[in-house]
């Protein structure tokens, strides 16, 4: 895997969606159309906001959904779907398909199975993500199944990262966090042709540390991305602080 540091996460984000876009296209060009993965997330604003900028032909794009918060409805300010709506989806233009992860269904294990039918006909090409305050990838909180071969899983969120999505403001409260989620699993994130991290700001720097210089660990769940053949994670100067080198 490759690390880059910018000065700032306004360049982090720059250079992580244009290198996104850049593969996006390759993949358009190579095979007629191109399938990704979008996160959410304060870590993804800077990012996003250049993404739907870039020269991408976007009718010959598949985005699916990395996770959602279980029975939080699309109406809620917290919403991940409604988040991607509102950044992605919305100010792009003719998108061709974007497949979210509907947590509120009734029949949530229904909508687990579907999903991961959904996403074994698409090679995915990019995965745009972060990772957590706890190391956590996607909501792949530790200790993380690195064995399921389910794409989508249901998981526990742990205390961790429930206190991270109120720190960044997302919900008033930790009760009102949820405590259970629907997540893209580590096997399936691992699976796509390119990562690219977008990781700012200080309060990652811990995390980041894990997941580049310890060991590949469950405990670490992002540290996973070591063994991943394509993997870019960039960095600001502030979440790249405790770096050895």
């Amino acid at each position: 895997m490759r690390v880059q540091i910018h000065n700032d996460k306004q360049a982090l984000g720059k250079h992580a969606a244009e290198e996104g876009a850049a593969a996006i296209r390759e993949a358009i060009a190579e095979k007629g159309h191109a399938a990704i993965i979008v996160a959410t997330g304060a870590s993804q604003f800077e990012m996003l906001d250049v993404l739907v900028e870039c020269d991408v032909n976007w009718s010959c794009v598949t985005v699916f959904h990395l996770d959602e918060y279980v029975g939080l409805g699309v109406d809620h300010p917290a919403s991940f779907r409604r988040y991607l709506q509102e950044r992605f989806v919305e100010r792009v233009a003719g998108l061709k398909e974007f497949i979210p992860v509907n947590a509120d269904e009734e029949d949530l294990d229904a909508e687990v199975l579907a999903l991961g039918r959904r996403i074994a006909q698409e090679p995915i090409d990019v995965c745009f993500a972060g990772i957590g305050e706890n190391c956590h990838l996607a909501f792949n909180d530790p200790p993380a199944d690195f064995e399921t071969t389910s794409p989508y899983i249901v998981v526990e969120l742990d205390e961790d990262c429930r206190r991270q999505q109120m720190g960044e403001g997302w919900f008033a409260s930790l009760e009102e966090v949820p405590r259970r989620a629907v997540s893209m699993s580590i096997r399936q994130i691992m699976a796509s042709s390119k990562i690219i991290l977008s990781v700012p700001d200080e309060r990652k720097a811990r995390a980041v540390k894990h997941a580049l210089e310890g060991e590949v660990s469950n405990r670490f769940p992002a540290s996973i991305v070591q063994e991943h053949a394509d993997t870019v994670m960039h960095l600001d100067k502030a979440s790249a602080s405790l770096l050895s080198a």
